[in-house]
C-alpha cells in the first residue's frame, strides 16, 4: 500500500488516467458535436423562464409551479418552454441577443434595460374625440383601443382621461420603463434545414 497520496496522484496525472480537462472539454474530447450547438440567429430556441423585475416581482414564466406561487398562474395560457426564432425579431431585443451562444442545457440570467426590452416611457397622446367617433370608438376612460401605427404595427392603448374635445390615450407597453431579468435555460436547439 502506498502510503504518499500526492505521490500516487502525481503518477496518475503523468500517465494520463486523470483527466484536467473541464467537462465541456472532456465533452469536446470526446467528440459529441451535440453539446457544443450554440443559439445563433435563425436557429429555432426552446426556452424556458421565469421573467422578473428588479424588486423580485414575477410577471411572467413558463413554469405553472412559480406561476401558482407568484399569484399570476392563468388556466387559459399553456404553462411549457418558449419556441422562437433566434434573432427574427419575435422576442424582446434583449432577449433575443441574451441567448444567442447559448447552450442546450445552460442557463442564464438576462438584465434587459428598456430600451432593449418594451422602451421608456412615452408621453400620453390627445386625440380629438372626431377621430375616435369616426373610427367609431366610444371614448370612455380606462377603455382599451387598438390603433395601427405608420409601419402598420397594432397598438394597444388605453384612455386614461376624456375632457368635452379630447381624450388623453396612454399607448405604453405596461413594462415599458422597466429593467426585466429573465432567469433562462434552453430546452432545445433546432438548426434550420440546409437550403
Amino acid at each position: 500500500m502506498m502510503k504518499n497520496p500526492l505521490l500516487l496522484l502525481a503518477i496518475l496525472l503523468a500517465a494520463g488516467c486523470i483527466s484536467t480537462a473541464s467537462p465541456s472539454n472532456s465533452t469536446a474530447a470526446a467528440g459529441s458535436g451535440a453539446s457544443l450547438e450554440t443559439v445563433q440567429a435563425g436557429d429555432t430556441v426552446s426556452v424556458n423562464y421565469i421573467g422578473k423585475l428588479e424588486n423580485g416581482t414575477i410577471f411572467d414564466t413558463s413554469y405553472s409551479e412559480v406561476a401558482i406561487s407568484a399569484g399570476i398562474f392563468s388556466a387559459q395560457r399553456p404553462y411549457e418552454p418558449l419556441n422562437f426564432t433566434a434573432g427574427a425579431g419575435q422576442m424582446i431585443p434583449g432577449f433575443d441577443k441574451g441567448v444567442l451562444g447559448m447552450k442546450k442545457g445552460e442557463q442564464k440570467v438576462l438584465t434587459i434595460l428598456p430600451e432593449d426590452a418594451y422602451g421608456e416611457i412615452l408621453p400620453q397622446e390627445s386625440v380629438p374625440l372626431s377621430i375616435l367617433e369616426e373610427n367609431n370608438i366610444t371614448a370612455v376612460a380606462g377603455a382599451d383601443i387598438f390603433s395601427q401605427d405608420e409601419l402598420g404595427r397594432i397598438m394597444r392603448g388605453k384612455i386614461t382621461e376624456v375632457n368635452e374635445t379630447h381624450a388623453a390615450i396612454d399607448f405604453n407597453h405596461p413594462l415599458a420603463g422597466k429593467t426585466l431579468i429573465f432567469n433562462v435555460t434552453v430546452e432545445n436547439i433546432v438548426k434550420p434545414k440546409a437550403q
